[in-house]
């Protein structure tokens, strides 16, 4: 079977590269995780150790899990960083 209407790419080599980009995708999503947990405002300061601890341990499962349930957990104070009132 020949792909031509992606420049004849072999149909091994057509699923390598789109293996990559979403790997790709997934890495740059763990890593926007990542970023959110650390600089989030959480109820209990446990809990950032404990939401770090199981997205890098549980990778995909972890992240996703993380963005179902971690909003709940974390506080709402939108005016922390506005000192001039």
């Amino acid at each position: 079977m020949n792909l031509s209407f992606i420049g004849g790419i072999s149909p091994g080599s057509f699923i390598l590269i789109l293996f990559s980009i979403v790997a790709f995708a997934f890495f740059v999503f763990w890593i926007i995780t990542l970023v959110d947990i650390v600089r989030s405002n959480f109820k209990d300061p446990n809990m950032k150790l404990i939401w770090i601890l199981i997205v890098l341990f549980a990778n995909f499962l972890g992240v996703i899990i993380y963005w179902i349930i971690a909003p709940n957990q974390k506080n709402n104070n939108f005016n922390q960083f506005n000192h001039f009132k």
